[in-house]
């Protein structure tokens, strides 16, 4: 019999109607811009929600109590710290993963490829944040000088994927390797200087369940699932001590193994043979079911994929749809509903919101675009190729979008509506 695939076999292998229907779907999800735009939406509509006559059903939705347990071991929170500490926190797990392929294999893998975006994002960080300070030193509102420092990766890198091919691709790949530095910086600020006060027994377990977690990679343990139990355990106990919940995100990331167990040549070695056995068998294009033999086939041909294959990529895989359309679209639904409704004149030109449009829109531009060039002239960095100074200056413009990390350190920055709402002005302003 003929191995190669005849016409009748590929007009069986055409897409099937619900591939057809979910065609465009796919082809959304995975555009780069397609996160952006839903963020922008759960925007509009936060804002519109809480200005409309329905207005109080959308604080009172997410000031809902929800817990988890029964008895004395449970945990209670208004949904909308549930989405702040606990969803957000799965956010950070997945910036952690981003964090370490770039450190282990990205921009940031090696001193000469990381210098520029490290400089840029440094820039980035205190410039804005000395704008913050100069309008609002003396007042109570200094301790938010941290929500300018940071940059919306996902709003920076789809408004980039909106210009088209005219960006060069190590424009894209030094606007994202600025942002995770960024990130790097936001997790810290949010660990050292947004933690009131400290529980030292939960953050001892803590810190046990975290080497624990090391060791399990030590081992080569490369199954997901306790990996996820065990930092689960982590982020109640991190939550419990008074450290943001979220820092546990990022801190379990760092234990997830990276390495592959396999290299190409013993893959395909070892693959052969069970490949081998449907080139022999071509019956099965007939047949609904696979033989007992195909099937331990298939299971050996998976189970050498794992083993060809990084945890971290595939968890990184894995949640990036969970958190670019569920996780943070959620998170801005419940944090930029913003209402206009009071005196929002007094408001846009309150010093926190003037402080934050300074440090996003003035003070991202002038210190990521001035550590740059810096960084450059003196030799410490070099322009990645086909980037022009032009080029730099748009993505300091758009590192200025602050969004989701901006009003995420608004809310532990702040907790009186006094400060609340000319923060998230300032924040969609910017």
């Amino acid at each position: 019999m003929n191995a190669s695939i005849s016409e009748a076999d590929e007009e069986k292998e055409k897409p099937r109607p619900i591939e057809r229907l979910l065609t465009p779907f796919n082809a959304f999800v995975h555009s780069s811009a397609s996160g952006g735009i839903v963020l922008v939406l759960c925007a509009v509509v936060a804002l519109l929600w809480a200005n409309s006559p329905w207005s109080h059903s959308y604080h009172s939705l997410w000031e809902t109590p929800f817990t988890i347990g029964f008895g004395d071991a449970k945990l209670s929170k208004a949904l909308h710290l549930w989405i702040n500490d606990g969803l957000m926190a799965i956010f950070f797990f997945a910036v952690g993963l981003e964090i370490k392929r770039e450190a282990l294999v990205g921009e940031l893998a090696s001193l000469k490829k990381a210098a520029l975006p490290i400089a840029g994002a440094i820039g980035g960080m205190v410039v804005p944040a000395l704008f913050y300070v100069y309008f609002n030193l003396g007042t109570d509102s200094l301790s938010g000088w941290g929500i300018p420092m940071a940059t919306d990766i996902a709003f920076a890198l789809g408004i980039l994927a909106l210009v088209g091919k005219g960006v060069p691709l190590s424009l894209k790949v030094f606007l994202a390797a600025l942002a995770i530095v960024d990130d790097i910086g936001a997790v810290l600020v949010i660990a050292v200087f947004y933690t009131d006060s400290v529980a030292a027994g939960y953050l001892y377990i803590g810190f046990g369940l975290l080497a624990l977690l090391a060791a399990l990679n030590y081992l080569g343990v490369r199954n997901g699932v306790p990996y996820v139990i065990l930092s689960s355990i982590l982020w109640f106990c991190v939550l419990k001590s008074g450290v943001h919940a979220t820092i546990a995100g990022v801190l379990a990331a760092m234990t997830i193994p990276a390495r592959i167990h396999i290299d190409a040549l013993r893959f395909r070695v070892r693959a052969k043979p069970h490949f081998a056995l449907f080139e022999q068998d071509n019956a099965v294009r007939e047949s609904f079911l696979t033989s007992a033999e195909q099937q331990r086939a298939i299971y050996k041909i998976e189970r050498l994929c794992e083993l060809a294959g990084s945890p971290l990529l595939r968890f990184e895989a894995g949640l990036h749809t969970w958190v670019a359309f569920v996780i943070m679209p959620i998170f801005a639904l419940a944090n930029a509903g913003v209402s206009l409704q009071g005196d929002v004149k007094s408001a846009v030109t309150h010093h926190v919101s003037l402080g934050i449009i300074a440090g996003l829109f003035v003070g991202k531009q002038i210190g990521v675009f001035g550590a740059s060039y810096l960084a450059v002239k003196l030799k410490l960095a070099s322009l990645p190729k086909g980037v022009t100074w032009l080029h730099v200056y748009g993505a300091s413009c758009l590192s200025g979008i602050g969004f989701t990390m901006s009003l995420f350190i608004a809310t532990l920055a702040f907790s009186d509506a006094a400060h609340i709402m000319p923060a998230k002005l300032g924040i969609l302003m910017a």
